[in-house]
């Protein structure tokens, strides 16, 4: 990062620090007294990413926190978040996992730790993973609606927040406060531990620290790895290689169309560690963390698909060559992070700001060799006035107002740097405004961002101005269980550096892409329409949405080839989303201290290219999950049934995706009741050993789903 991005950086950080320090007599900003203390307490769901106090219009919002965060923990967090509406995941492996939502991914879906982006390399490809550990989170966020404009325009599909408790948000009542929680899953030999230390050094102080480790062996997997269109191509090819004498590349074909019962070079390691302090009181809060995440991981590679380089047109493979070794990921993030607040009184109440650095290194390694090595540094903050409420005509007005700036920068060396050494600057405006008349809800969201993308070496430098709102409203009776609302926003998004600067081999991709310089911005109108019921016995939800898209950014096949692979084109058409999530938890029975519980999920997008363009690729199909629970104090037991149905609706270069049916069970165990602290929990997922593919996914040809996988854990809280 360059001396004149630090000092910039520096200066906006360092804006709010002077009155961090002042003593007020008003509640803590960011209510962060308010938040259980408990690693995986899950008694509430208190949206704490906006900033602000409560949050009601939030359309689609949902969380993971306590129990079923536990249950659902995987190595990435993509994978973990699966069993919420509207969420699927990119499973490019298992050692690299983005969440999907709402059918879109990559740009237009921001994952963020307690509101800053990640800072890691996982949004310029597919295998890379988030640099986020869900064992230490404390609870996760999806978020959708106009609040999401507080973390970007980009960000159409939704936003994913994961909470942690690195910069603790409150002071212990205990003199020592430990968090523990371990696990085994059989699928993967996937040993797991995490834990964390909150020590409060005054009544004001308190530091904490943390750490987890995650070892998984090859994932285990029903019948052939390959799917059946992919396999018979390879069996095909290996009868041609018979035919013409080449017994050697036939028997290779064969073996690689015949391999079951694993999935090779998926094996990955992750070790985390962090500390942080915290100063916190009635005034104001202010604290700080540092924290390091080191993870290797396998890369399956498309069987019969070369590892290739671009070798000059008539080069030859020298005789006796050595193949080029499995690929494996081995990447290292050390980050920094300041949060703080403090109360102001008068028309804004708080000021409370966020920033986070990181310096983030990736190295691809073939075999011993290294490959391509990807380098990211950056610093993202942000900092919000919060206002206070005020009377509005019969009724109250809050809101928040701030400011957010990022400067990246990003570099790949090597064979397959398949993007130039680029630079990105951004910052925006936003505001969100609420107004509550009773009955009647309104909120509205606006926001401003400015990007720079210059890439020196060939003499690139564009800026883009981007505007992006949204207004929604609701009918919420008081006292009443049901909502019901909706939102229409208008949002532009600055083309990705990888979207403009492509050129070059993909191996992640199996592809030669090509960006294009001149792209514009990409707008989309969208529009939401939700209903919610939320009573002791009865929680529902559902949320139909469209979003229309002017100058939509995707990449599509040429029928071209380059360095023996197929060149893929970003373009930019006309395009249309649109789908509908819902939700339900029902109360059906008490019996004998148990309450019954049925839940259900259901999602379905569909999304095509206008004008005949065919569909978008990589489109979750219709999925329903079901399930019974018996919840008590001490014991919950629980059967789930998940379909997801096949989708044909493919592009050109797409290979359709049979559907599938999951069968998994839980049971959780609190020994000492739900105040205890301890949780015993055991699963089994996919009993029944079916052979299951995320349409979402790249590899999904060759990376199905882990076979039956029983797992247990013990979590505790003391």
């Amino acid at each position: 990062m360059s001396h004149k991005k630090f000092l910039f950086s520096a200066a906006i950080l360092a804006f709010p620090l002077a009155p961090a320090l002042a003593q007020q007599n008003e509640s803590p900003p960011q209510d962060i007294r308010g938040l259980s203390d408990d690693f995986h307490n899950d008694d509430m769901i208190i949206v704490t990413a906006p900033y602000v106090d409560q949050l009601d219009l939030l359309a689609g919002t949902s969380a993971l926190a306590g129990d079923e965060l536990t249950e659902d923990l995987r190595g990435q967090i993509g994978d973990s978040l699966t069993s919420l509406p509207g969420v699927s995941s990119t499973s490019f492996a298992p050692g690299a996992s983005r969440p999907v939502l709402r059918g879109f991914q990559g740009p237009r879906v921001r994952v963020l730790t307690d509101g800053i982006g990640s800072l890691d390399a996982s949004n310029t490809s597919v295998d890379h993973a988030v640099t986020i550990d869900p064992l230490t989170a404390q609870r996760v966020e999806i978020l959708h609606g106009p609040a999401v404009l507080l973390f970007g325009g980009d960000a159409i599909g939704g936003a994913v927040n994961v909470i942690d408790k690195r910069i603790p948000r409150d002071i212990p009542d205990d003199a020592v406060h430990l968090d523990a929680i371990g696990g085994f899953g059989s699928a993967a030999d996937d040993w797991s531990a995490a834990g964390s230390i909150d020590i409060p050094l005054s009544s004001k102080l308190v530091i904490h620290a943390d750490g987890s480790f995650r070892d998984t062996s090859d994932v285990r997997v029903p019948g052939f790895v390959l799917a059946p269109d992919l396999r018979a191509d390879l069996l095909a090819d290996a009868e041609e290689e018979t035919e013409e004498g080449h017994l050697d590349e036939a028997e290779e074909l064969t073996e690689a169309a015949n391999q079951s019962g694993y999935i090779p070079n998926t094996a990955s390691s992750t070790t985390t560690a962090g500390a942080g302090i915290a100063f916190i009181d009635d005034g104001g809060n202010l604290g700080f963390s540092v924290s390091y995440y080191d993870s290797n991981y396998g890369v399956p590679s498309r069987p019969g698909a070369g590892h290739h380089h671009g070798e000059e047109e008539g080069e030859e493979e020298e005789e006796g060559e050595e193949e080029e070794g499995p690929v494996t990921i081995g990447l290292e993030q050390i980050r920094a992070d300041l949060r703080g607040g403090v109360n102001i009184g008068g028309f804004f109440k708080a000021l409370n700001f966020r920033a986070g650095y990181s310096d983030y290194t990736h190295t691809e390694f073939e075999g011993d060799e290294i490959g391509t090595v990807f380098t990211v540094s950056g610093i993202e903050a942000r900092a919000e006035l919060v206002q206070s409420e005020n009377d509005l005509a019969g009724g109250s007005w809050r809101g928040v107002i701030g400011t957010q700036v990022l400067v990246r920068d990003f570099n790949a060396i090597g064979a397959e740097a398949f993007v130039p050494k680029n630079s990105l600057e951004s910052w925006a405006l936003f505001t969100l405004q609420e107004a509550d008349f009773g009955d009647i809800e309104l909120e509205g969201a606006l926001r401003f961002d400015q990007t720079n993308i210059s890439a020196n070496s060939i003499n690139f430098d564009r800026s883009f101005n981007t505007v992006s709102g949204a207004l929604g409203q609701a009918y919420a009776p008081d006292n009443a269980a049901f909502k019901i609302g909706a939102n229409l926003s208008r949002s532009e998004r600055a083309p990705s550096a990888e979207e403009l600067l492509s050129n070059g081999p993909h191996i992640a991709t199996q592809a030669f892409e090509i960006g294009n310089p001149n792209f514009t911005t990409e707008k989309s109108w969208g529009g939401e329409l939700y209903a919610r019921w939320d009573s002791d016995a009865v929680q529902l939800s559902a949320t139909v949405y469209a979003n229309f898209f002017n100058d939509y950014i995707f990449e599509t096949e040429t029928g071209a080839e380059q360095d023996e692979l197929p060149v893929f084109q970003y373009f930019q058409r006309d395009a249309t989303y649109y789908g509908f999530e819902a939700s339900a938890s029902v109360v059906v029975a008490k019996l004998g201290g148990f309450d019954l519980i049925a839940d259900g999920v259901a999602d379905y997008v569909r999304a095509k290219i206008d004008n005949d363009g065919g569909p978008v690729p990589r489109i979750p199909p219709l999925r329903l999950l079901g399930g019974i629970k018996a919840h008590s104090d001490n014991l919950d037991l629980r059967a789930e049934l998940e379909w997801s149905g096949s989708q044909n609706k493919v592009t050109a270069f797409e290979t359709p995706t049979d559907s599938f049916t999951m069968v998994n069970a839980t049971a959780a165990w609190r020994p000492f009741g739900k105040e205890g602290g301890v949780t015993l929990l055991a699963s089994a997922n996919n009993i029944f050993d079916v052979n299951a593919r995320r349409h979402a996914s790249f590899t999904k040809d060759y990376v199905p789903l882990s076979g039956r996988d029983f797992r247990v854990s013990a979590k505790f809280s003391f």
